[in-house]
């Protein structure tokens, strides 16, 4: 399946593709050239690989096959949120309690480092704090409050627990229950700080290539990297593309599982209505496993992501089934135009855990390939972490990169013929135990 192709049409109407600060483009390659790393992909963790091994002093360059940010880096829901996508207790019993708690001190690391990065390059992308985690029944509130406190009891994180009568003061919505909010977490505009982080790259010497898909990839002791244009030589290779590698490592694919999900944005609202949706101005996001999300932007709109496809269909009227979603959740809302829906492919695995890791050596060689894949919709934070912990196992010092490549990921069922049918019907159970809870 081209991925590539079956998003053109669903990216085109993205609020972040019109409001984006896009002032630099580059170059395709064109004949020959080499490199210490050569790292496939121009999302958040390419270029955060990119940018940290450039300031380590190898020489980078990077290819994308369509531009920078084109992919779910810059079409997400702009969440920045604390943790994985699968639960710590789904870390714990395959690391166990003390690696467990390594790897959530490195998910808190990545907020902190995309706020430096943030100051550091001058990233103008509309960062807000907190987070606000909502449940759409009073069962669904003590799960959630339980977990929040073991999760200060165990890796001692606290957050704030909002209860019943209090949350109207938080969401101006009658769909939930309870629920907490964290500081520390966030949101910003992604595509726009996808594109600072690209210019931070530049400026450290990183060589960028966009409309440049590889074609083949010969491993190696001096791995090639085949493109239309040319041919590029690397002793490492960083393989970021997630679900838009089409083909490239083959053993991947059956980790991953392209989901389509699907954001759409209002209106600007009024300046009155804007404040009493979210009167904190924090990111939102439910406890479904099926999820809504949504927050308000600086330019005072509604953004509400909430539909996704396991079966790579993309649903029928994508703004007026989102906008049906938005108003239930804002009855407020009646008349609320939709201007933007968009959406696009996230890479999940089976467990929701990230898979780092390395490729097996091919005959002889070293095994010099890495790849960061199965963010599983939550890695707007995570990924940068992740592209600086390739650096530092390139640079000598695996022990963190490893950290997260001893956890085990299993095929989906089903082999390429049957494992999208068996997901669309293991995700309509999830639907309706979300319904009925």
């Amino acid at each position: 399946m081209d991925l590539l192709s079956a998003d053109r049409e669903l990216t085109r109407n993205s609020y972040y593709a019109a409001t984006a600060a896009r002032r630099q483009v580059f170059p395709a390659l064109q004949g020959s050239a080499s490199c210490d790393v050569a790292v496939v992909g121009g999302g958040l963790a390419g270029l955060s690989a990119a940018l940290e091994l450039a300031q380590r002093g190898f020489s980078v360059t990077l290819l994308e096959a369509r531009q920078i940010g084109w992919g779910a880096s810059g079409r997400n829901g702009g969440q920045a949120i604390h943790g994985l996508a699968c639960d710590q207790q789904t870390i714990e019993a395959q690391l166990g309690l003390d690696d467990a708690k390594r790897i959530w001190a490195m998910s808190i690391e990545a907020l902190d480092l995309l706020r430096e990065r943030i100051r550091t390059h001058a990233i103008d992308c509309d960062w807000r704090d907190g987070y606000l985690g909502v449940a759409t029944s009073e069962r669904k509130g003590r799960e959630l409050l339980a977990w929040a406190e073991r999760l200060e009891r165990v890796y001692g994180y606290a957050q704030q627990a909002i209860d019943a009568p209090e949350l109207p003061r938080w969401i101006g919505s009658p769909r939930y229950h309870s629920g907490v909010f964290d500081p520390r977490s966030g949101h910003l505009h992604p595509l726009n700080y996808t594109l600072g982080l690209a210019r931070a790259a530049a400026a450290a010497g990183v060589t960028l290539h966009e409309n440049t898909p590889v074609e083949a990839l010969q491993r190696g002791t001096e791995a090639r990297l085949r493109a239309p244009g040319g041919e590029l030589r690397a002793r490492f290779v960083l393989l970021a593309g997630n679900v838009y590698l089409n083909g490239l490592a083959p053993q991947l694919e059956a980790r991953i599982m392209p989901v389509g999900t699907y954001i759409a944005c209002t209106e600007t609202l009024a300046d009155a209505v804007a404040e009493t949706l979210i009167p904190s101005r924090a990111a939102v996001c439910d406890t479904n496993f099926v999820l809504d999300y949504f927050r308000t932007t600086n330019d005072q709109r509604l953004l509400y992501g909430g539909r996704v496809s396991y079966s790579t269909v993309t649903p029928a009227d994508l703004a007026g089934s989102m906008r049906a979603r938005m108003v239930g959740t804002f009855p407020q809302l009646p008349n609320a135009r939709i201007e933007y829906a968009w959406g696009g492919f996230v890479d999940i695995s089976m467990n929701r855990a990230p898979d780092f890791g390395r490729l097996a050596p091919a005959g002889d060689n070293a095994a010099n390939v890495y790849y960061l894949q199965g963010f599983s919709g939550h890695g707007l934070a995570l990924t940068g972490l992740a592209g600086k912990l390739v650096a530092e196992a390139i640079s000598g010092d695996a022990s963190r990169f490893d950290t997260f490549a001893r956890l085990k990921h299993r095929p989906f069922p089903g082999g390429r013929v049957l494992r999208t049918p068996a997901l669309v019907l293991g995700m309509a159970w999830y639907r309706l135990r979300d319904l009925m809870a």
